[in-house]
């Protein structure tokens, strides 16, 4: 089983989130239920078995944060994220210190500000942050905190989030396909809510975990994303039906229904579509006898709103969509998960320049330079692969190179492999062995998917700290970060 390893004190681990909760917590009312919740199993038993044994000093410092009495409103917070040049300094203060290693500089507050973007655009939807995007254990805490849900998809990624205080009542066990073994596992610890998409899981259910609800996922059109997943999940919209008779049959008890338009969706419609096929199956549902309350409209959101489409281009129609199918009078739970939305602009990638080799030009044409950095397609970005991610190299120095001296140029890493190119072509100015180069928004399906392939570790982690300016004695302007101390994350067999 693979784990991840804390090399440092744990409540220690969780520093850099403390100020930014602070402030969070400061910018919303106080006492709000909390809403990320899943509750009332049928047929429970007088007395469930118990949880995993929680860390203590996790479980201890969550009790003191109150968990229960964080807010889910609303209401916009201040801007937690630093500014770009915070995280630059930082990097080169990490540089001068004398890193070689590739490092990443984390800013949990980024985090907070995207959730509190969604709370006021999406306020009637419940997020459930996708673990798997991301897994870092103090982005986890912050989130957890600040009141979001969990979506995990294996008996893993559940206990990590037991581990951090999180109930199972805020875990929606989202994985169309489950190993039996963590179903079983999840039925123990009595987590209310998974997902289903054929007649054989929902058979799965009734056999391992009869008293566990679920939601029907169907297949919508993902043409416009990133990553398809129709290809491997979701009912067509034609064996609904069957699906929920077959349910009834069993016993299982199904709530609602699931959907996902694939991971970086880049269509506000794709939504709407589903939106409208997620209501037509309550329709189909409410015939055979069913009342569904709950609807998941799955992930898919942007990481940033500089690309192709931002989320306010996508939430206002989908906002218009899900008041006209499923207005307030219907009584459904609106419930998402959100994973790359949270996560991506939470990580800046530092890397170090360990080789460079000139391309002579071929007749009439340009020559170019090879620059080799210390992490690739093997650790951080695997992204380019699984993900169709095209990174941005910027240098990483006090100063700015002009853009008359950017040359051509390709990037690779550091494995043995000729398949480890980060960047085929892009342009750079003449560097040396020993420079640096950075790449942002690298917090969404990078480490969480990286290996040691050819013994390459995995980068490190500095954490940002947020700064409390009140606690400035002279009253001048100070920076709202301060640098974090190096954590390792490791994998251990």
């Amino acid at each position: 089983m693979v784990s991840i390893i804390l090399t440092r004190n744990t409540i220690g681990r969780l520093r850099p989130c403390e100020h930014l909760l602070a402030r969070f917590r400061a910018a919303v009312p106080a006492g709000i239920r909390q809403r990320s919740t899943f509750v009332g199993l049928r047929e429970a038993p007088k007395q469930a078995a118990a949880g995993p044994k929680a860390v203590p000093s996790l479980s201890t410092l969550a009790a003191a944060l109150r968990l229960d009495k964080l807010n889910s409103s609303s209401q916009r917070v201040p801007q937690l994220a630093a500014p770009k040049s915070a995280v630059v300094e930082e990097m080169l203060r990490q540089v001068a210190e004398g890193a070689e290693e590739p490092f990443y500089v984390v800013d949990i507050g980024a985090a907070l500000d995207r959730l509190s973007l969604w709370r006021e655009l999406l306020p009637e939807v419940e997020p459930f942050y996708a673990v798997k995007c991301c897994p870092d254990p103090s982005l986890l805490y912050a989130l957890a905190q600040a009141g979001m849900g969990f979506d995990c998809a294996s008996k893993g990624e559940m206990e990590q989030m037991f581990q951090l205080g999180v109930g199972p009542e805020r875990i929606l066990y989202a994985n169309p396909c489950k190993q039996p073994s963590h179903l079983k596992y999840a039925a123990r610890q009595r987590v209310p809510l998974a997902v289903v998409d054929s007649e054989d899981e929902l058979r799965k259910h009734a056999e391992l975990y009869p008293e566990g609800e679920v939601l029907v996922r169907i297949a919508v059109d993902d043409s416009q994303a990133q990553c398809v997943m129709s290809c491997k999940y979701g009912a067509p919209m034609a064996s609904t039906g069957r699906l929920l008779r077959r349910a009834i049959e069993l016993g299982v008890r199904v709530r609602g229904v699931s959907f996902h338009v694939g991971s970086g969706c880049y269509s506000a419609q794709s939504f709407v579509d589903a939106v409208d096929r997620g209501s037509a199956v309550f329709d189909e549902a409410a015939l055979l006898g069913l009342k569904l309350d709950i609807l998941d409209i799955g992930g898919g959101f942007p990481g940033s709103d500089d690309g192709k489409l931002s989320f306010t281009d996508i939430a206002v129609p989908l906002r218009h969509a899900l008041h006209r199918q499923f207005p307030a009078s219907r009584g459904v739970r609106l419930i998402a998960e959100p994973g790359r939305f949270i996560a991506e602009q939470t990580h800046t990638l530092a890397v170090n320049i360990i080789g460079k080799k000139v391309v002579q030009p071929a007749e009439g044409g340009d020559g170019s330079t090879m620059y080799f950095v210390n992490d690739g397609l093997y650790g951080s970005f695997n992204s380019v692969l699984y993900d169709h991610a095209s990174p941005t190299a910027e240098l990483l120095a006090p100063g700015t190179a002009a853009t008359d001296d950017l040359l051509p140029a390709s990037i690779w890493g550091p494995t043995c492999d000729g398949l480890d190119c980060v960047v085929k072509e892009t342009r750079l100015p003449d560097m040396q062995v020993g420079s640096w180069l950075f790449f942002e928004r690298m917090g969404a399906y990078t480490a969480a998917a990286g290996s040691n392939f050819n013994g390459m570790p995995l980068p490190e982690k500095v954490y940002l700290h947020a700064v409390d300016s009140s606690d400035d004695d002279a009253g001048a302007a100070v920076s709202y970060y301060e640098s974090g101390e190096h954590v390792r994350m490791a994998a251990a067999a």
